[in-house]
């Protein structure tokens, strides 16, 4: 019978692609974790990963079933809170992405309050780069990060999202969307671009970052730097820029005028914590956080 343990060390391996940094994520022999797979493989009774040398990759199956391990794991752990529950209880210093902030954190922290109410956070605000800074100089307890998916972008051309330091639950995934104007043709590649100028967050933000990666194949571009979405889409609107923000955010924002938008890929939201950093106040913020229905983790609506 599959056993929690190996779920976590199958969604291990979907996420690195590979046995050797899965075993470090998880603190495991690399042995084990091939061993884990392939029992879980045998009694499944098919093939989970394709084997490309020391790369691995899911297999239709695999990505079929990586959604299921995500439930089966999340209710393993709410299993346990039922039974043993978190008795959480100080001051939790959090630092957030704005956009997470607005489109999650409201339905988390009123969760939060219902049932940890000595549970007091000291919220920050800030991107992604600064926000993982802050974790391990300890003047942050966890952060609220944005992440591309393995696989879903050469990672090596953002050498800083290295979570190797870190513990990291995946929250949620959220729709990385381009906003354009109105009049804007539609958009299938950076080559169809007609404004060369990004309106964005900080250098730090993740969705800055990928928007800048995905269009740098257009020639020249300015890159307009606000300090709020409602600043960014009003640039849009006005006709002098395209704008990056996640479709959760997008959502948010009632505008009465219509923009285009160009999905470019999807972008995790990660909690992440020093590595071995344990408290009770942390697992009733992750408890919190997790979808209501499920708590599976994935497409649901961080910069």
């Amino acid at each position: 019978m599959m056993d929690p343990l190996s779920l976590e060390i199958f969604q291990a391996v979907a996420e690195h692609c590979s046995v050797t940094r899965a075993a470090k994520a998880v603190g495991r022999a690399p042995s084990n974790v091939t061993t884990r797979v392939q029992l879980l493989e045998n009694e499944l009774g098919t093939v989970l990963f394709s084997r490309d040398g020391k790369k691995m990759s899911l297999t239709r199956e695999g990505t079929i079933f990586l959604s299921y391990a995500n439930r089966l794991v999340d209710l393993a752990a709410e299993a346990r809170q039922a039974v043993r529950p978190v008795q959480a209880s100080g001051v939790l210093r959090v630092g957030t992405m704005e956009s997470t902030a607005a489109s999650r954190l409201p339905d988390a922290l009123r969760r939060l309050g219902s049932r940890w109410p000595q549970v007091s956070l000291h919220l920050t605000m800030g991107a992604t780069r600064e926000l993982m800074q802050g974790v391990l100089a300890f003047d942050l307890d966890c952060a609220l990060i944005a992440r591309p998916p393995e696989g879903s972008i050469d990672l090596s051309r953002f050498p800083d999202l290295d979570l190797r330091q870190f513990d990291a639950q995946r929250i949620c995934v959220e729709e990385l969307l381009l906003v354009l104007p109105s009049r804007h043709p539609d958009v299938l590649s950076a080559a169809d671009l007609r404004v060369q100028c990004l309106a964005a967050m900080e250098p730090g933000c993740t969705y800055r970052r990928m928007a800048e990666e995905w269009a740098r194949h257009a020639g020249a571009l300015r890159t307009l730097e606000l300090a709020s979405y409602h600043a960014i889409l009003a640039s849009v609107v006005a006709g002098n820029a395209f704008g990056v923000m996640p479709r959760s955010v997008f959502d948010l924002l009632r505008w009465p005028t219509d923009v285009i938008t160009h999905e470019i890929g999807p972008v995790e939201t990660l909690l992440v914590r020093r590595r071995g950093d344990l408290s009770d106040c942390l697992d009733a913020l992750h408890y919190a956080l997790m979808p209501p229905t499920g708590r599976s983790g994935g497409h649901a609506p961080s910069g």
